[in-house]
């Protein structure tokens, strides 16, 4: 079968591209909803780490998720930086139109390789889930905007158990045919270990090029670190991760937080990867947002990190 391509994606061998999350898909799941001006902190913070890829919020309604309220305005007041990439999540083409309106450049679509994941998440089957974005990426590709496709349940779900690899290759390859640029795979709830990644990637990698696909992994049973190892040796070079750990997932009962980014940039830059990071910016913002939500940080490269600052 021919692999789905795209020229336009940079592959450097040595650079791994960090998407960091945490303002949408780890904030989007505290139970006290940040206010607008916390969030907005957080994300000028991050401006200054060198990421270069962030996820400004969801455009969705506030009544559901009251986390991502105004996140179409979040956007709108940030400063502009030609060297960063906000992007917005919008599920469908009411949230489009709001990321739109607002001179949003990239969004995010979602779907599930489980169907009964997208059921409780989205209330459509997968194919339906399709549907309700193909406007989406029609008026994106008009206005010359950016999608990025999110498969969740790559490994394992909460209601079906585990996921045959080749339905993550299907989804993904059909997010990819229908105009998505990258593809972000998703081990929603952390039960994965690094041998059973290996066979979604091997799926994945014979009908897509690796430069068109990226790692998504919760912390859940401690194992988001060997799963992007094996992710490293396998070609990929872009995973998302979470300032703080923040993360879960309202429709994955149990999952953590995602791979903090303190704990990726430790493996990374250990291992020889370039990553545009700046360690002592990295970590202010991690400090700042756990001490905004009151809670230790999760991650143990920040935790080694200050305690050798204070040493």
């Amino acid at each position: 079968m021919m692999k789905t391509t795209n020229q336009t994606t940079p592959n450097h061998d040595n650079f791994v591209k960090i998407v960091e999350v945490g303002p949408r898909d780890g904030l989007q799941n505290e139970k006290t909803p940040l206010t607008f001006e916390d969030r907005r902190n957080l994300i000028l913070d991050l401006m200054k780490t060198g990421l270069k890829n962030i996820e400004v919020g969801s455009c969705v309604s506030a009544k559901w998720v009251p986390q991502m309220a105004e996140s179409d305005q979040l956007y709108a007041s940030l400063p502009h930086d030609e060297d960063i990439q906000f992007s917005l999540l919008t599920p469908n083409l009411k949230g489009f139109e709001s990321a739109l309106a607002v001179g949003c450049k990239e969004v995010a679509v979602f779907t599930a390789a489980s169907e009964s994941f997208t059921q409780k998440n989205i209330n459509c089957s997968i194919e339906e889930s399709f549907e309700k974005f193909a406007d989406v990426l029609q008026f994106a590709q008009q206005h010359d905007i950016k999608v990025r496709g999110y498969v969740s349940c790559i490994v394992d779900c909460p209601y079906e158990g585990p996921i045959d690899p080749s339905k993550v290759a299907e989804v993904s390859a059909k997010l990819i045919d229908l105009g998505c640029y990258e593809v972000s795979l998703g081990e929603t709830i952390g039960t994965a270990t690094p041998d059973r990644v290996s066979k979604v990637w091997n799926a994945c990698l014979e009908r897509i090029e690796p430069q068109l696909l990226a790692g998504h992994f919760h912390n859940t049973y401690g194992m988001a670190i060997a799963n992007i190892y094996q992710s490293l040796t396998q070609g990929i070079r872009i995973f998302d991760s979470s300032i703080a750990g923040l993360g879960g997932c309202p429709y994955a009962k149990g999952a953590s937080g995602n791979v903090s980014t303190e704990d990726l940039f430790y493996l990374l830059s250990n291992m020889g990867y370039e990553t545009g990071i700046d360690l002592d910016a990295l970590m202010l913002a991690s400090r700042n947002i756990s001490q905004v939500l009151q809670r230790n940080n999760p991650s143990n490269y920040a935790n080694a990190y200050w305690q050798k600052k204070c040493a």
